[in-house]
């Protein structure tokens, strides 16, 4: 009989797999300015490597996700691992800005095929309740990667430089291709669609015709539009219009990755994961529209901390359950499924991220939130409907023990 995985040991690669993407974009953060004179480029060529990997996390997972469901996730897992270590050290050996930025594009496409697959696992294996306490275990552990990430950065940049930050990640590459190497196939071939190589993108089509599909994905992107809003303005704020040095925003950006990461793990408490989605989304739009109130009206420091620490733990809320509604509308699709969601994601970082640095940065970022908040809710209602979303606001609270 085939030896399964223990849960302890998947939860934990799972969780490494899907903090990927914090620690590629976020952990040389603090270095992008001694990057700029290391390669005696501009700040905006050094801030490109930043998209490109976003990019790569995009689109890896469009690859990955449907060959998984083809050919299983451990095969695709060693090669993404692979090609993110290969392209690390490429990174790492940069002669010029362009071919880092080239290198960084591949390098966030082999860590998005970690990101992608980790959620099929979770798919493959549980179902149901067990299946969003498995995700929101892995979100808990995933809202680590960003306190660890540009804490980490900020406090070595000084004394190892980006290369060796970037010789952290190689490590860190080696660890999980060592943990996939471990690791068990959870879809077994029985079980993977027979189709032919060509044929085996049209899944998307297949996916994307289910509505409430749909809209569970853009009510997530949307949400991940307020975070990736606050990562891109957050240092801006905090240091040059609050005046912290660049540890004192690390330390503010770890502890709102810290309310992600609570409110991950609370998800499961609800009764129904559609309660947890709706509560997040009134919660984000009620304190967004505060929050830019707030910024429009020069607030001080200790009251836009404040606001943006109850926004993050609200769209915190919605990760888990939207991500485990999404999953479960196409589990005979999951890697499919899971890609488009990823991708998605990324797709909605990449959009909105340049848009808070348009005019004034309190005025931008403020509008921004609440364009994202609003529309996320809008997704979720138009995802459950008017009669289960009553339903559910009835719903909305703790399960007892």
């Amino acid at each position: 009989m085939r030896k399964e995985n223990s849960k302890v040991f998947l939860l934990i690669l799972l969780g490494m797999l899907t903090a990927f993407g914090p620690f590629v974009t976020d952990m040389y953060l603090p270095s992008l300015p001694s990057m700029g004179e290391y390669f005696h480029t501009s700040s905006s060529m050094v801030q490109l490597g930043l998209t490109t990997s976003m990019i790569g996390l995009a689109i890896g997972q469009l690859f990955f996700g449907p060959l998984s469901d083809r050919y299983g996730r451990r095969p695709l897992l060693l090669a993404a691992m692979c090609l993110f270590i290969g392209s690390t050290l490429l990174c790492l050996f940069s002669q010029s800005i362009h071919q880092f930025v080239a290198f960084r594009l591949l390098q966030g496409v082999g860590g998005a095929g970690g990101i992608v697959i980790s959620r099929s696992v979770a798919t493959d294996k549980y179902s149901g309740r067990e299946l969003a306490k498995m995700l929101a275990v892995t979100g808990a552990i995933n809202g680590v990667a960003p306190v660890a990430a540009p804490i980490a950065g900020g406090m070595l940049t000084d004394s190892i430089g980006w290369k060796g930050i970037f010789l952290i990640l190689l490590a860190l590459g080696a660890v999980l291709l060592a943990g996939c190497l471990r690791f068990r196939e959870s879809l077994p071939r029985e079980r993977r669609p027979a189709l032919r190589w060509k044929d085996t993108f049209r899944s998307f089509a297949t996916v994307l015709q289910d509505r409430r599909y749909v809209f569970y994905v853009l009510q997530m992107s949307f949400a991940q539009g307020v975070l990736f809003a606050n990562i891109a303005s957050s240092p801006f704020i905090v240091q040059q219009h609050y005046g912290f040095s660049a540890f004192g925003f690390s330390i503010c950006f770890a502890v709102n990755a810290v309310a992600i990461g609570v409110a991950a793990a609370l998800s499961v408490k609800f009764h129904h994961p559609e309660s947890s989605t709706l509560a997040g989304c009134t919660g984000m739009l009620a304190v967004a529209v505060t929050l830019c109130a707030a910024l429009m009206g020069g607030c001080g420091f200790w009251t836009y901390e404040a606001l943006m620490l109850v926004l993050l733990f609200f769209m915190g809320l919605t990760f888990t359950s939207s991500t485990t509604l999404a999953m479960d509308c196409q589990r005979d699709h999951s890697g499919t499924a899971s890609a488009l969601l990823g991708a998605a994601c990324f797709a909605a970082g990449g959009v909105v991220s340049p848009l808070v640095g348009l005019g004034d940065i309190l005025s931008s970022a403020g509008i921004v939130f609440v364009a994202c908040a609003f529309c996320s809710l809008l997704c979720a209602f138009l995802a459950l409907g008017q009669r289960r979303t009553r339903v559910y606001l009835a719903s909305s609270t703790f399960q007892k023990r």
